[in-house]
């Protein structure tokens, strides 16, 4: 924002809330959650799942950029790029689980507790600011994200890319 206020550097800030989808790193709750249940493990091992987060499928992640980069209005402002709904990581398990058709049974690991001053309890955010400058709405709910997020990890050649039995860090 300095380069904009002193240079009138045409630039906007997006902030990207939790995008998910093919490819993710291994070190991510959604990837770590459909690797373990598509690898045949019975039981899933996660830390705290209460904190809610905004997921947001990777496509449209994208879509937001690009709309704010195509967005005069947008320039010298802050706009999230978010689905505007809330979730638990608990929830995602048990829709993911659905989706999966898996009575996977879920074991809270302690090494993978966050310390509790670095947890984001809740992370949510508002979409209004760049509905209003660039008509975006997400084009993945939640359900349909996680579908086709869950048909990439569960191709072979995609699965064997991934460890599932490893707390990755």
């Amino acid at each position: 924002m300095s380069y904009f206020n002193a240079f009138n550097l045409p630039l906007s800030i997006a902030r990207p809330f939790n995008t998910y989808g093919p490819r993710q790193s291994a070190r991510a709750v959604i990837p770590t959650i459909i690797t373990q249940i598509a690898s045949g493990q019975r039981q899933i091992q996660l830390g705290d799942v209460s904190p809610t987060r905004d997921f947001n499928y990777v496509a449209d992640t994208c879509r937001g950029f690009l709309e704010l980069a195509r967005c005069e209005h947008a320039i010298g402002e802050t706009v999230n790029i978010s689905s505007n709904y809330e979730i638990s990581v608990g929830d995602t398990l048990g829709l993911i689980r659905e989706l999966m058709a898996s009575d996977v049974e879920f074991l809270s690991d302690a090494q993978r507790i966050r310390p509790e001053k670095s947890e984001v309890f809740r992370l949510w955010g508002d979409n209004t600011r760049i509905r209003e400058l660039t008509g975006f709405q997400p084009i993945y709910d939640i359900r349909r994200g996680l579908q086709a997020t869950i048909e990439w990890f569960t191709r072979p050649d995609n699965l064997a890319k991934y460890k599932a039995g490893i707390y990755n860090v």
